[in-house]
């Protein structure tokens, strides 16, 4: 009853929210007052007249929060404790155990805990199911249940966590935390640098710098900097990590917007740290928002090579709007456009399709832009690389099983029945694939692929219409064609999800640190960078 309620109160909701947009408020004054003089009576009627007792802040943040789903991901309302947890996010710093931690229906899951933090030495591993905070069951808690994690630095909390069926306790003393923006950096060979970025805080563009700096004075001659999993962060650094490579006053990004004062366009400032040595700028479909910036305007410029898959396509721009008694909303307020005039933004929420879902623009009506030398870059969402190593690219049945987080958990498992002697040279093998499958096969996993559930509508409205009986023997063999896809769709991906399994493996025996360390003697993107970079002549003619 609770649901239905609040979704009648989000229409109305829409125009509350639009009262606290100036421009929207001064071209429709009349139509936005009329909505908030039949929201407000609404309101009062329901919470005056209804049955059961009501909660006002309650119907109104979920009804806030629902309408604005109907927008897009990233336009959304703070209440006064979102506000805060905001705050702490984007310091870029955290205090509380010092995990990554993994928030599940009546459990949190340990999905990695960082070297040498509160947390590690305490013991805690990947795996591990944390089902008490002190004298909270997780299982009963409400609200974000990884919130009970956080806490002033020195004090303590215990742990009561599950592991390989064995329940223990253990207690942790809370500490500060900064993630770097750069985990890590290091030489591949003897003449290339290889830098991990992995987000934009204020400290992205002088890390960078730092460890650009270190390596050349490692001998350094050509460089690969790896954006892969990047979600992004601030824009004005995005424009300063570019700025490493491109002289000063050169056009980086530009932001489009209804409305007028939102247009801007975002060049260098200062002079570059080399805008000669080669380069390589790694992306993949979590590459997001600054990432998209930093490697489109590099490929825009004919800077440098992009290496792996399409990025993500995150080209929303969103600002804060304070708004009453604490709260907030952040508002999309333009898309961003490379330097050749290419929208970065991938899906279109305001043009959905018949079941609401946002569209994406079909390949067939990609548009073309000229890149500085003149070569064709197309727009459709997303960074497209110069090269796409393209067993990197998740399919719908990847997708699937690591929504499901198996590889995690097989992982998880590989590590208390295994040990690795040496990092750099470990191989999954093909019995553990087997026994991969295997573990699937026994969690009872199964996927519907968007064809099988179209053919299951179709063969339903056939039934409606009383045709299944002439397309009966039609529907019967594409469902077993489908069935038979999906038999051998995991041997078709084998070398994916071996690369995925390896990662998580590596990563649970020696961190993040230990997997950085490991692609650059396994991965094969940056074995692909490497063969560009160590191939002048191709990777001149790349950019020409």
């Amino acid at each position: 009853m609770k649901k239905l309620l609040h979704k009648k109160l989000i229409i109305p909701a829409l125009a509350l929210v639009v009262f606290f947009s100036t421009t929207a408020f001064k071209n429709d004054f009349f139509e936005i007052a009329k909505q908030i003089e039949i929201f407000t009576t609404l309101f009062k009627e329901l919470n005056m007249n209804y049955v059961d007792d009501t909660n006002p802040g309650d119907l109104m943040d979920t009804a806030i929060k629902s309408m604005l789903d109907d927008l897009d991901p990233y336009t959304r309302f703070y209440n006064e404790q979102d506000v805060e947890a905001s705050r702490i996010n984007n310091a870029g710093d955290y205090t509380g155990i010092g995990a990554k931690v993994l928030t599940l229906k009546d459990k949190l899951v340990i999905v990695e805990p960082y070297k040498n933090y509160a947390a590690d030495k305490a013991g805690l591993k990947a795996g591990d199911e944390i089902i008490k905070v002190d004298k909270v069951t997780v299982a009963d808690f409400k609200d974000d249940a990884a919130n009970l994690l956080q806490g002033a630095a020195g004090t303590e909390v215990n742990v009561t966590y599950k592991r390989q069926g064995k329940t223990n306790t253990v207690k942790i003393i809370r500490e500060s935390l900064e993630i770097k923006a750069v985990p890590h950096y290091s030489m591949v060979d003897e003449k290339t640098g290889y830098v991990v970025l992995r987000k934009f805080n204020n400290k992205a563009s002088s890390e960078t710098i730092s460890a650009i700096r270190a390596l050349k004075n490692q001998g350094a001659t050509q460089l690969i900097l790896d954006l892969r999993g990047n979600p992004g962060g601030l824009l004005n650094e995005a424009v300063n990590v570019t700025n490493i490579f491109v002289p000063q006053n050169q056009l980086v990004v530009t932001t489009k917007s209804k409305v007028k004062k939102y247009n801007k366009t975002y060049y260098t400032k200062r002079d570059a740290i080399d805008t000669e040595i080669p380069l390589v700028v790694l992306v993949d479909g979590s590459s997001a928002s600054a990432s998209e910036i930093v490697s489109g305007a590099l490929q825009d410029m004919d800077r440098a090579v992009v290496v792996g898959t399409r990025s993500f396509g995150k080209g929303l721009v969103q600002r804060p709007k304070p708004l009453t008694y604490g709260t907030q909303m952040k508002i999309t307020i333009s898309r961003y456009y490379t330097p050749s005039g290419r929208c970065i933004q991938a899906l279109d929420y305001w043009n959905r399709d018949e079941n609401g879902k946002a569209t994406r623009t079909k390949k067939e009506n990609y548009n073309a832009f000229k890149t500085k030398n003149g070569r064709n870059v197309f727009d459709g969402g997303g960074v497209q690389p110069d090269i796409e190593v393209e067993f990197s690219k998740q399919t719908p049945i990847t997708k699937a099983i690591l929504n499901e987080n198996l590889v995690f958990n097989f992982a998880t498992n590989y590590h208390y029945d295994n040990t690795i002697e040496d990092l750099t040279s470990f191989q999954l093998s093909d019995s553990d694939f087997k026994n991969f499958k295997n573990y699937i096969k026994a969690t009872g996993f199964n996927f519907e692929t968007n064809t099988e559930k179209a053919l299951n509508e179709a063969i339903t409205i056939a039934k409606e219409e009383e045709l299944d009986g002439v397309i009966n023997s039609e529907y019967k063999d594409l469902t077993s064609a489908l069935q038979a896809y999906k038999s051998n769709a995991i041997d078709g991906n084998k070398t994916q999800l071996k690369s995925l399994i390896t990662d998580e493996i590596i990563k649970s025996y020696f961190y993040s640190e230990g997997l950085y360390t490991y692609y650059t003697a396994n991965n094969s993107e940056i074995k692909k960078a490497l063969s560009i970079l160590n191939n002048p002549s191709q990777y001149a003619s790349i950019l020409r």
